[in-house]
């Protein structure tokens, strides 16, 4: 039999992966072993930064080598050190030479950890973009520090702002009138900061695997895309639009403050566009680098599924994180009824009529005072350069 005989290697389904985040004694600990008693997750790895920071040495029964241990649920536990990259590659590496074996990884931050840089690091490696997809991120809220540490951290505001699931803890503390008035105006503000994110009350038994996990792209039980679960865009343009309907800003029943630009989660916003229209592949190609090169900082996360002009049977999904790409996905078919480009936004201290006004005159929707597509593409002072009629 010559080389040619044999059949094509196809890889391995990518390993799904979820980041696991929130502030300082958010309770990341207390829910990680909670979730690792569960027989459905036997089959796990879990990165932690350093063993001496969890409580997980009850659960630790054997060592692999190094820094990886198995823990008595049947989970792989590995030390992070700081270094995304090399611990992800060691696991593959085990489970590709038959010392591991796991159909799931939980990668557990630090608490002033910003998520955006492992999500970069996810989207960007050529290896693990075929290795792992997202799942999702998963970001604990702790429901008596809570509004307080919006208040004073950034970062416990970005963790919230690019979660897909948020997890509330210790609200079994908030037992008095008081207390439940304090939840409800956290998971008020929650909502106003992330209402893409469906918010689970951990004392009160909700963070379940099922409710946590398989919340990516492609729907676990049934193997397709589930791009409305995903992108969220009907609760996000609810959200923008009861915004509008208070004159731009969003009122707290259970807080005097109004909109103040000094205050961390006021600064972020979440929106979605939405056209009927196919858009050309280039088109599409230019409206991105324009839009990642100009504000890309400040795009915390962009989810979208686009009818592409050229397949506008076939669409594409896209995801980005500030100014990365994860490498787009070609979806078979429309995986439902709305055929739609849908795009959703969550930015921080940008304006979404600056995305919006953008995106029309990539459309063709331009406003009498402003540029249109050929005024942006022709211009040699937009960052891709212009171009050259010479």
């Amino acid at each position: 039999m010559t080389a040619s005989d044999h059949p094509a290697r196809r890889p391995p389904p990518p390993v799904p992966l979820t980041l696991l985040t929130g502030f300082l004694g958010a309770g990341k600990t207390t829910l990680l072993n909670r979730l690792l008693r569960d027989p459905g997750l036997s089959d796990t790895a879990v990165l932690i930064n350093e063993f001496g920071e969890i409580a997980l040495d009850h659960l630790l029964v054997e060592k692999i080598d190094g820094d990886m241990v198995v823990l008595s649920s049947g989970c792989l536990c590995c030390n992070l050190r700081g270094d995304l990259i090399t611990a992800l590659e060691k696991l593959l590496r085990n489970l590709d030479n038959g010392r591991a074996s796991f159909k799931r990884v939980i990668v557990e931050t630090t608490g002033l950890a910003d998520p955006a840089p492992l999500l970069q690091t996810l989207m960007q490696h050529p290896y693990l973009v075929m290795r792992f997809r997202l799942d999702g991120v998963v970001t604990l809220v702790d429901a008596v520090n809570g509004a307080d540490t919006l208040d004073h951290h950034p970062e416990a505001v970005k963790q919230a702002a690019v979660a897909d699931r948020i997890v509330l803890t210790k609200t079994d503390l908030l037992a008095t009138p008081d207390g439940a008035a304090k939840r409800e105006a956290l998971v008020a503000r929650l909502r106003k900061l992330n209402p893409a994110a469906p918010i689970v009350d951990a004392a009160a038994g909700e963070a379940t695997p099922e409710a946590l996990f398989g919340c990516g792209l492609y729907d676990p039980a049934r193997k397709i895309p589930d791009v409305s679960r995903w992108l969220a865009d009907e609760a996000i343009a609810a959200a923008h639009a009861q915004q509008h309907r208070h004159g731009g800003h969003d009122h707290d029943h259970h807080d005097d403050r109004h909109h103040d630009v000094n205050r961390h989660d006021d600064r972020v916003r979440a929106f979605t566009l939405a056209t009927e229209r196919a858009i050309p592949a280039a088109m599409l190609d230019l409206f991105l680098e324009l839009l990642r090169s100009s504000h890309g900082p400040k795009l915390l996360r962009m989810k979208a599924i686009v009818k592409i002009e050229e397949t506008p049977d076939r669409p594409m999904v896209l995801h980005g994180v500030q100014h990365v790409l994860h490498p787009a996905t070609q979806l078979a078919d429309w995986p439902d009824a709305d055929r739609r480009t849908r795009m959703v936004f969550i930015v921080r201290d940008l304006e979404p009529k600056v995305v919006e006004e953008l995106f029309d005159a990539f459309l063709g929707y331009t406003m009498p005072d402003r540029p249109d597509v050929a005024a942006l593409t022709d211009n040699p002072l937009v960052p891709f350069g212009g171009r050259d009629h010479r």
